[in-house]
């Protein structure tokens, strides 16, 4: 097992070497306030350079990424990153502009953001837009806060409910309570899609919004989303699309010629842009003409060929993020964006969608298929044949790591009784695919044959099967 680096600190050894100290200690002491003086020494490794170079270096090497194989982690299209997406973002005048800067000397950081978004208005069928948000959850609060600010603008004070599915992402509804609506939950169809009689019954003029992923968390197109919008405008509520499962829709599709309102749209799910460790994401928002006034400040303006930061508008819902917005992002996702075109922006999405339906045909023999509606981008599978066995989705999901996979989505959406939620995107070879398939199959049959080899997974990491549950309710943070 891999020792933390703590346990491998012994007396004397150092790992850096500091300029003699050219003033006294007092000094230093005198010069930081009393309160952010530590009473103790620190308690830090001592460790050689050598040591801390192997051990980083190894840490580095176990960590999964996508370059190391297949991520198919359903409703988060963690497709490859393009390294030309990473030499135009570090371009200095990119990468060392300061986001105070004036206008003048930002034109062209600006007028990138600027294409960037007018792009973006085209690819969802809207005709406002703000790269403010961080990541899709805040596109989703910021949306949502706009649906607030256009009904308090109409004195319509009525509108406490957001109407949203039950397989929506645990997002949707955090992002509606904290904007201060009322959650009513929508039950899903036999189909797996989106129970038009439920959603009928809870209809009102006390509506804001519904909130819908489209395609659905299942990676199945609501058919009937011309129907939910005459009803969601009909009683005078605004359509929020959840752009998660965006990367379906490329040139097919468009949010804003479907009745919704506002849409965010992941850039590090869509347009290939780093996720990071818990960032940086961007998650711009579109919205339809109605909701334009209420959108975040700083707006971007084009004056002939000058571009400037815009913030008179009265009715905006105020800034949203520090500065901008996550710049770095918007230069990954328009190099992506340009580099492909009309034509391969469509054809990414339809990629996606061939090589979720050939993987879905290539293992659909060993578990069960919940729903039987042509799938788009991604798919859910069940592995209550395996469960019956003694083998659960999550028995499954640690076999996956012994055969060098990243594993899929599990029990989500909820509305799936042991869910695997798989998504393979377009950036998967043929080979990739078939060879993940492979082993599914053969994790099937383990199951069948040796079901303890898979309930004691994982057999050959470098830690094996860990109680997390009780990992997170005694979680030590000693070090």
């Amino acid at each position: 097992m891999e020792k933390i680096i703590i346990e491998k600190s012994r007396p004397g050894r150092r790992g850096y070497t500091l300029p003699k100290l050219d003033v006294g200690i007092s000094d230093i002491q005198n010069s930081i306030p009393e309160s952010y003086l530590r009473k103790e020494a620190a308690n830090l490794p001592e460790i050689a350079e050598l040591e801390v170079a192997r051990h980083f270096g190894r840490l580095s090497h176990l960590n999964y990424n996508i370059e190391q194989g297949l991520y198919p982690l359903g409703s988060c299209t963690m497709k490859y990153n393009p390294k030309i997406n990473e030499t135009v973002a570090s371009m200095s005048g990119f990468a060392d502009l300061h986001p105070n800067s004036t206008d003048e000397m930002s034109q062209g950081a600006l007028e990138v953001m600027y294409k960037l978004g007018e792009v973006l208005k085209e690819i969802s069928g809207m005709q406002g837009v703000s790269l403010q948000p961080a990541a899709g959850s805040q596109g989703e609060l910021t949306g949502i806060l706009m649906f607030r600010a256009y009904h308090k603008h109409r004195n319509d004070t009525k509108r406490t409910k957001i109407l949203i599915p039950n397989a929506a992402h645990g997002t949707n509804p955090a992002s509606a309570a904290i904007a201060g609506f009322e959650i009513v939950e929508i039950d899903s169809n036999a189909e797996g899609m989106v129970d038009i009689e439920d959603l009928r019954s809870k209809i009102g003029d006390d509506v804001a919004g519904f909130m819908l992923t489209n395609p659905n968390t299942v990676g199945i197109f609501e058919k009937e989303i011309e129907t939910i919008a005459e009803l969601i405008r009909g009683c005078g509520g605004l359509m929020y699309m959840d752009g998660a499962n965006l990367n379906a829709l490329l040139g097919i599709a468009r949010p804003g010629d479907m009745g919704f309102d506002c849409v965010h749209i992941n850039l590090h799910k869509t347009f290939s842009t780093p996720h990071g460790g818990g960032g940086p994401g961007s998650g711009p928002v579109c919205v339809s003409e109605r909701l334009i006034p209420y959108l975040p400040i700083p707006q971007i303006s084009k004056d002939n060929d000058k571009y400037k930061l815009d913030f008179g508008k009265e009715h905006s819902i105020g800034r949203v993020h520090t500065f901008f917005g996550n710049f770095g992002m918007f230069i990954r996702a328009y190099t992506y964006i340009s580099m492909h075109g009309n034509e391969a922006l469509r054809q990414i999405s339809e990629n996606a969608i061939i090589n979720s339906n050939y993987l879905r045909a290539l293992i659909k023999h060993n578990y069960k298929i919940p729903y039987t509606e042509f799938g788009m981008h991604e798919f859910v599978i069940s592995a209550d044949y395996q469960k019956e066995l003694g083998v659960s989705a999550k028995d499954i999901a640690k076999r996956l790591l012994d055969y060098g996979f990243h594993a899929p989505t599990i029990y989500f959406p909820l509305i799936v009784h042991e869910c695997m939620l798989i998504e393979p995107t377009e950036t998967e070879t043929k080979e990739n695919i078939e060879q993940f398939a492979d082993v599914m199959n053969k994790i099937a049959q383990e199951a069948r044959e040796k079901p303890e080899l898979v309930t004691s997974a994982p057999l050959n990491t470098p830690i094996r099967r860990v109680d997390d549950a009780l990992a997170a309710r005694k979680l030590n943070v000693r070090w």
